[in-house]
């Protein structure tokens, strides 16, 4: 299947005017060659590590919600250097879904609240809003840990946990903490959490739970939507950055 083909499948499940201003010439086909298709690869990150492994696959595209290229390029320092190396010496095509697939139904939001088990999901323009049966903050922390498998670090003491915001990735920002106040939640599920944020937080229990655990489901699940509709071979390639806490 030739990659031209592939692309408006992709912008069916991520439109690219879903996108932030700031994701501009950041998504979309980053590294096009024009290939023919027959094996995809997915991963939240193109990694040396990823791509290694994309070429050792065979993967002819490479789907990631990180872009490869995020700033301009001025000079090519050798981590990336060797990046591109792996690309163009394998034929590797890559392509990013980021903001708009964070924002889009069925994608990393939607994702997340589902892992945690919310129900009566409420769509934002940013996040979601969902319940949970009633417990507490240190229970509902763990759950959250279980959930995703990764370790969190949280915030607050509240008895009764039942309105939870979710936020896939960077979320703990204090624009987004705004929206969680106004919205009443007893939680929110984020990661990258600040100090600002956290003096800020009211009532409100934050739970960390890391930037690769809330974004990593919704590219693992990318793969199974992708291979019904293109009835090609995807395989997810995971690289979890395993995070010690001491």
């Amino acid at each position: 299947m030739k990659l031209t083909d592939i692309i408006p499948v992709l912008e069916t499940i991520a439109p690219p005017e879903y996108a932030e201003e700031f994701d501009t010439g950041r998504i979309g086909d980053i590294i096009n060659l024009g290939n023919d298709v027959e094996k995809i690869a997915v991963a939240l990150d193109p990694t040396e590590y990823v791509l290694k492994r994309a070429a050792d696959i065979d993967a002819d595209l490479l789907i990631t919600h990180h872009t490869l290229i995020f700033e301009p390029v001025t000079k090519i320092a050798k981590p990336f250097s060797n990046k591109l190396k792996i690309v163009l010496e394998n034929d590797i095509s890559l392509y990013s879904m980021h903001t708009n697939y964070d924002k889009v139904p069925g994608g990393v939001n939607d994702i997340l609240a589902n892992c945690l088990g919310l129900t009566d999901i409420e769509g934002l323009e940013i996040g979601r809003i969902g319940k949970i049966s009633p417990c507490s903050t240190e229970t509902f922390a763990r759950h959250v840990s279980k959930s995703l498998d990764t370790h969190v670090q949280y915030v607050g003491d509240k008895k009764t946990i039942e309105k939870v915001m979710v936020f896939g990735g960077s979320g703990f920002r204090p624009q987004f903490l705004d929206i969680a106040h106004e919205n009443d939640v007893d939680a929110f599920v984020s990661s990258e959490l600040k100090h600002d944020v956290i003096r800020n937080r009211g009532s409100i229990s934050l739970i960390d739970a890391t930037h690769y655990a809330t974004e990593n489901p919704a590219m693992e699940k990318l793969c199974e939507r992708l291979e019904e509709l293109l009835k090609l071979d995807v395989e997810f390639i995971d690289h979890n950055p395993f995070i010690n806490v001491v």
